[in-house]
């Protein structure tokens, strides 16, 4: 009898025991923080997402648990250079060992190359992969090459014409300066 195994409340132990693999094909929209970051989201976006555990036996023949994420989406964000929209590949494959808890995932973070979760009965993996995908967001989301090209000038006329008609408030001082020494 195969267990079925469920990505809100995973038991990630008896998952990595299994060798569980567990996809999905969700909307967008079933991750509300991400969505909050979109621009122009439309439902038919969708988050493509594979997870597998297994446990592998250590140096001391303790076996650790891990597990494995594969995230692809396509985000819409504003082009930060022509101010269009522009659909960001996002892409997350990333490992996770789990520790006995908090305290001892806190303590061998430092020492640790791996990254360290807690072990639970009720892991939520999709608040995982909403995690990682926030965290795969540019900072600056913009086109390989825009669209269309934006003008790359510091000023216009307008704003030269403006400037030239204001006197030069230091030509005041120059006159005050020569009449002081008249």
């Amino acid at each position: 009898m195969t267990k079925e195994f469920s990505a809100q409340r995973l038991d990630v132990k008896a998952f990595a025991q299994a060798g569980g693999r567990l996809a999905g094909h969700d909307s967008l929209l079933k991750y509300e923080r991400l969505a909050q970051e979109a621009k122009g989201l439309h439902p038919d976006l969708l988050v493509d997402w594979e997870a597998t555990g297994e446990v592998r036996t250590a140096l001391g023949g303790m076996g650790q648990v891990w597990l494995h994420i594969m995230v692809r989406a396509s985000f819409p964000m504003e082009c930060q250079r022509c101010l269009t929209p522009v659909d960001v590949p996002l892409e997350v494959d990333r490992e996770f060992r789990f520790v006995a808890d908090e305290a001892t995932a806190e303590a061998l973070d430092d020492e640790s190359e791996e990254d360290l979760l807690a072990l639970s009965r009720e892991f939520d993996l999709h608040e995982l992969i909403e995690d990682e995908l926030l965290m795969a967001l540019p900072v600056v989301p913009k086109h390989d090459e825009c669209p269309t090209s934006m003008p790359l000038a510091s000023s216009d006329d307008d704003f030269e014409e403006a400037n030239a008609e204001k006197p030069n408030p230091f030509a005041a001082l120059a006159a005050l300066r020569k009449d002081a020494k008249d």
